[in-house]
C-alpha cells in the first residue's frame, strides 16, 4: 500500500480531538516510570521514560520507542504537556506502552567526560554508530522487561537515520518504523549543521535565540505569529536548557549538543553516502514531514520513499503548515493523528 497525503489541522484541533481514546469514559490511569539503562560502555547510562495505562497487556504492535534528533533530548519534547497533553500522553491514552530515550550526551543521560572539557579539545562526540548501539541497549531492555520479540521504533530528524539503521540491521526486532522528518542525501548542510564552523569540536553551544530562529526558518512571515501558541516555546526551552546545568551557567545560557551527528551529516548525507540501506528495511514504514521543514525538507522524504522496496504498507504523509518541530506547534494534531493511524491500522 502506498499513499501520500497533505494534511492541515485546524487551530482548535489540540482542544477538540487530541484526547485519549477513552476520554469521556472511565479511563485507566496512566502509569509513569523512569529508568537509567546501562549502555554498552562502562559509566554511561541512558535515561528512559515510560507511560502506559495500568493493566494493559504488552503487545509488539503497541509498544513504541522514540528517539530524538541531533540537538535536543527526547523527554522534554515528546513528553512535554502543551495544552495539558503531551504526545506520550496521547499515545499512552490510546492503550499503547510508549517509551522515550535520551542518547548519551543529551538530556538526563550520562554526558561523556569529554563534554566537561573545551569543545576544541576533542573530536565530535556520539557518532551514529554509538547512538545506534545506545538504541540497541534500550530496545533490548524494553523487550526483556515486556517479554516481547520486537517493538515499534520511531525517530525524529537524526533519530530517523538511527532508527532506520537499527531496523535495516535488525529486521526481526522491529514491528513498525516511524520516521518523522527523515534525513536523506542532500546537496548542502541542514540548518543545524550550517551554524557550525569548518572545524567541528566535541560539541556545540546552542542558545534559545538560535533555537527559535532555526525553528521559524521557512515559515511565511504572515504565519509566524500564530505558528507556536503563546508560551509553548518558552515552556519547552525552559525545561530543555535546564537539563544542562553547566550550559546554564554561561552567558547567555547555552545547551551543549554533541557534534557526532554534524560529522555524520558531512561524511554521509552531504557526501552522497547513505548511513543505511533502505532496501533492507522489512517493517512497515511511515515517513511524515512538515510542509515548511527546512532542516529535512519534504524533498528528502520524497527521494527516500521509493527506496523502501521491502517495506509493506509503507506510506508518506506531508503535513500542511508545519515545520521540523510541528510536534510543538498549533497543528501538532495532524502529526499525532497521522502517526496514530499508521500505528493502529492493520497492514497485510
Amino acid at each position: 500500500m502506498q499513499r501520500r497525503a497533505v494534511l492541515a489541522a485546524p487551530p482548535l484541533l489540540a482542544a477538540t480531538t487530541l484526547l485519549p481514546a477513552s476520554a469521556g469514559a472511565q479511563a485507566a490511569p496512566i502509569a509513569t516510570e523512569e529508568h537509567m539503562v546501562p549502555s554498552g560502555d562502562a559509566g554511561i547510562e541512558l535515561f528512559v521514560r515510560n507511560k502506559r495505562q495500568e493493566g494493559v497487556a504488552a503487545r509488539p504492535d503497541r509498544t513504541v520507542l522514540f528517539v530524538h534528533g541531533a540537538t535536543y533530548p527526547a523527554h522534554t519534547a515528546f513528553d512535554l504537556p502543551l495544552g495539558g497533553l503531551s504526545w506520550m500522553d496521547y499515545i499512552a491514552g490510546r492503550g499503547f506502552d510508549v517509551w522515550c530515550m535520551d542518547l548519551r550526551g543529551y538530556g538526563r543521560s550520562t554526558r561523556p567526560p569529554e563534554m566537561a572539557q573545551p569543545p576544541e579539545a576533542n573530536p565530535p562526540l556520539v557518532r551514529g554508530e554509538t547512538a545506534v548501539a545506545d538504541i540497541a541497549s534500550v530496545a533490548a531492555f524494553i523487550r526483556q522487561r515486556r517479554s516481547l520479540p520486537k517493538i515499534v521504533h520511531m525517530g525524529w530528524s537524526w533519530g530517523t537515520s538511527l532508527m532506520a539503521r537499527f531496523a535495516a540491521e535488525n529486521p526481526n526486532l522491529v514491528e513498525r518504523l516511524v520516521l518523522y522528518a527523515p534525513e536523506w542525501l542532500r546537496d548542502g548542510p541542514s540548518l543545524a549543521a550550517a551554524s557550525t564552523g569548518a572545524t567541528l569540536g566535541a560539541y556545540r553551544l546552542v542558545t534559545q535565540a538560535q533555537a527559535r530562529e532555526r525553528w521559524l526558518t521557512g515559515v511565511p512571515e504572515a504565519k509566524r505569529a500564530t505558528l507556536i501558541p503563546p508560551g509553548w516555546f518558552e515552556h519547552w526551552a525552559g525545561v530543555t536548557w535546564a537539563t544542562d546545568p553547566e550550559g546554564q551557567r554561561r552567558n547567555p545560557p547555552a545547551l551543549r549538543a554533541p557534534n557526532g551527528a554534524m560529522l555524520d551529516g558531512r561524511e554521509y548525507w552531504q557526501a552522497g553516502k547513505p548511513f543505511y540501506d533502505p532496501a533492507k528495511i522489512t517493517a512497515p514504514a511511515l515517513l511524515v514531514v512538515g510542509e515548511w521543514d527546512r532542516d529535512t525538507p519534504p524533498a528528502l522524504a520524497n527521494a527516500l520513499f521509493p527506496l523502501l522496496t521491502a517495506s509493506p504498507g509503507k506510506r508518506l504523509v506531508v503535513l500542511g503548515e508545519g515545520t521540523h518541530t510541528i510536534l510543538m506547534e498549533r497543528n501538532r494534531g495532524a502529526l499525532f493523528q497521522a502517526v496514530q493511524v499508521f500505528l493502529e491500522e492493520a497492514i497485510g
